[in-house]
Formats: structure tokens, sequence, C-alpha cells
């Protein structure tokens, strides 16, 4: 039986982003095409021939073939070469994929809670959208299994970092909050669009910020912006705030 020995197989070395299809245009397209290549240059991925024109051509075939106007693409490169430790092979190989589909269901009473699994802000992954998403998987299937659709994971020194899949912005004293950097979240680039047109103060906070909030709001390419309903045990209304008119509606 042939045998695959490539990092990507053996250690789940590549990196992805997943962007918005509105109108069959890639929402944000430079800020997740920045993201991929800095992603990759820091595992150490060279991207080689798939160049950000060949990348985007790419989705727009799958766009279309697909018959995709409204929905979502991943895009995911895999370093193909052969690993050191199971074989003499060094050139070095990259593979791109591009896997499209429709909007995921979102609930209308989003229920959040806490993660028992902790985010390490000092991994060489913290910050990465790398393939090694088996963590968050794990966490997310957790808060499933309670019957919440996400959860707040909290870094090594007890900051809130971000949901498993999502950044999260919480509101106080009609103050907007997100987690900064230094926590180890992720930097979405629906994170980022939202820094870029409100004012929002990136902070290192404790878990008691998200119990005392007005309100509380989850991030990502899949979600949009959207209100959480219940966090833990406790109602949230939904505060009419600028963010919730910040994207494209979703069809």
């Amino acid at each position: 039986m042939p045998q695959n020995l490539a990092n990507s197989t053996l250690y789940g070395k590549g990196v992805f982003t997943t962007i918005a299809i509105n109108d069959g245009e890639a929402f944000l397209w430079e800020k997740h095409w920045q993201r991929l290549k800095d992603n990759a240059s820091r595992i150490d991925l060279n991207l080689g021939e798939y160049s950000e024109d060949f990348t985007k051509n790419y989705l727009t075939e799958a766009l279309s073939k697909n018959k995709i106007t409204n929905g979502r693409a991943r895009i995911t490169c895999f370093d193909e070469t052969e690993s050191a430790i199971w074989s003499d092979e060094t050139k070095q190989k990259t593979s791109l994929s591009i896997i499209t589909g429709a909007l995921r269901p979102i609930a209308n009473n989003f229920r959040l809670t806490i993660s028992p699994y902790p985010l390490d802000s000092r991994s060489p992954l913290a910050g990465i959208k790398s393939c090694n998403y088996l963590e968050k998987i794990i966490a997310l299937g957790e808060a499933k299994s309670r019957a919440f659709h996400e959860a707040v994971q909290l870094n090594e020194r007890g900051e809130i970092t971000s949901a498993t899949m999502a950044n999260i912005f919480w509101l106080q004293d009609n103050t907007l909050y997100t987690p900064s950097l230094k926590t180890g979240c992720l930097p979405g680039t629906t994170r980022e669009f939202i820094l870029e047109n409100l004012n929002c103060r990136e902070t290192e906070a404790t878990l008691d910020k998200l119990h005392n909030a007005q309100a509380i709001y989850l991030t990502s390419a899949t979600l949009g912006i959207i209100p959480v309903t219940e966090f833990e045990s406790r109602k949230l209304t939904t505060i009419d705030h600028p963010i919730l008119d910040l994207l494209p509606k979703k069809l």
C-alpha cells in the first residue's frame, strides 16, 4: 500500500482560511490572502507557485463550478514535503485545496459557555490558523455536548481569548471591547474589519468582564457578527449597536 509521508499528513502542517462569499465575491479577500501568506511564513511553508492571482482565479472557478453565489469557501495550503523523520526527501512541495459550501445555519438563540480547555498564548501556533485544529474541535464538541453552541476559551493567565471558532467582543458601559492579540487569540479578518470601522478597546480581561457585559458578540467569516442570547445561565438582551449593521446581510 502506498505511504503518504508528507508533513501535512503526519503532523497537520498547513494553513487555511475560510471566506464568506457574498453575491459571488470573496468578502475581505485582501485580508484573507495576507493572513494566509503571513501564517504560511510563520510555519515555514512556501506557497511557491500559488500567487494571489492564481489562488483567486482558482477560487472564482470553484465558485462558478459549484454554483455558489452566497456561501463560504475554505482555502488550504498543505506542506506535502516528506517528513525528515521518515524520509530522506528534502525538496519542498506545497499543495492547494479549495472547497466551497452553502452558508451554515445559525441558531436564533445562541448559547455560549466557558470551555474547560485553555488556550496557550505561549504556543508557537498561537494566532495561526493552522491545520492543527483538533484541540478546538474537541473544545467545541464538549460545549455542544452540554447543549451550547460555542465556548469561550481562556489562556494560561485566565484571560479571555476567543470562542473556539470565533473572535469575541463585548459591550460594557457602552464601550466595545475585544481581547488583544497578546492573549493568543486569532487575528480574525472580521475582527480586523470591526477594529477598522468602530471604536473598540483591545484588552487583556478576565472572565468577570463577560459575566458583567451588557452584550456579547461572536464574529467570524462563517458567523458574520451575531449577538449571544445566553451566556452560561444568564439571558442577554440584544442591544441595537452599530456592530450588528457592519457586515452585508447574509441571504
